[in-house]
């Protein structure tokens, strides 16, 4: 079984944006949530507002390459649904990351003091 599944189904969106703990910044806006599945699950929103399918795709890809770093860290049990911004599609995944952890960590996804220092 993968570490991280991909979250699918429009009811679980929906459940994610109703009842989830939201962490918001420029570049992206994070919302976690408790599943029952008993293991991490991820998905990732990228509106009309971002532009047309090029910078969609690439915003999408620029947030599963920032989150790769981490899927082996969070904490399983919890949805985890990652919105893009207008920013996102303009900034590398390196740029991202400092931010993901940010929310990741605020969230109690990521431990705190984790080995691995970055430069926020």
């Amino acid at each position: 079984m993968p570490l991280v599944q991909t979250v699918k189904s429009n009811s679980d969106f929906r459940r994610a944006y109703a009842r989830g703990k939201s962490f918001q910044d420029s570049a992206l806006v994070t919302i976690v949530i408790k599943n029952r599945v008993g293991v991490c699950r991820l998905g990732i929103t990228t509106g009309k507002k971002i532009g047309g399918a090029v910078q969609r795709n690439r915003a999408r890809r620029i947030i599963r390459a920032a989150f790769a770093g981490y899927s082996d860290r969070v904490k399983p049990g919890y949805d985890i649904i990652f919105v893009a911004r207008t920013r996102t599609c303009f900034l590398k995944s390196t740029e991202l990351a400092p931010v993901m952890k940010r929310h990741l960590t605020a969230a109690g996804l990521l431990p705190r003091g984790d080995g691995n220092s970055e430069v926020v």
